[in-house]
């Protein structure tokens, strides 16, 4: 072929609008799992970047249930060392918390500010956040959404 006959080929980038978007229901067992390695993979179905449309303007992600959130661990010194602050607004209202202590009030929230954190700082993360269902034991109600496991155990996936 000389350089006259040839045709060039262009590729179209494909853009996802949100009408094509199909969300899954997804169910994360956390027993022994580390909190890190669990919300990375929690972040990523989140966003839907392991989807074939994944579009970065658009919200393509699934939903994620966490079950047995009160199970999880950590590795290290981080249950007495990692600690989370807030603040009340008022003068000196600072407040701290170390993971243990969330732990054992609420560990449903180390998960949720874990995943918050992974997610990309735009106006895409709150949407995201509300497709997050954390649950401490092993129940959850979404049954009737056909979660699929995901388990992340070593040599299992």
């Amino acid at each position: 072929m000389t350089a006259k006959t040839q045709k060039k080929t262009v590729s179209k980038t494909y853009s996802a609008k949100p009408s094509d978007v199909t969300r899954a229901w997804y169910v994360f067992d956390a027993t022994d799992t580390t909190l890190g390695r669990l919300a990375t993979e929690i972040a990523t179905t989140l966003t839907g970047k392991k989807k074939p449309i994944y579009t970065a303007h658009i919200d393509c992600g699934d939903f994620a249930v966490v079950v047995n959130a009160d199970k999880l661990r950590v590795s290290g010194q981080k249950l007495t060392d990692k600690t989370y602050y807030r603040h009340t607004g008022f003068p000196g209202g600072i407040k701290s918390r170390t993971l243990q202590e969330q732990l054992d009030i609420d560990a449903t929230q180390a998960v949720v500010h874990a995943v918050r954190g992974m997610l990309p700082v735009n106006k895409l993360r709150d949407g995201r956040l509300k497709r997050l269902k954390v649950y401490a034991g092993a129940e959850h109600e979404h049954a009737a959404q056909g979660p699929t496991p995901i388990s992340l155990k070593k040599g299992s996936n």
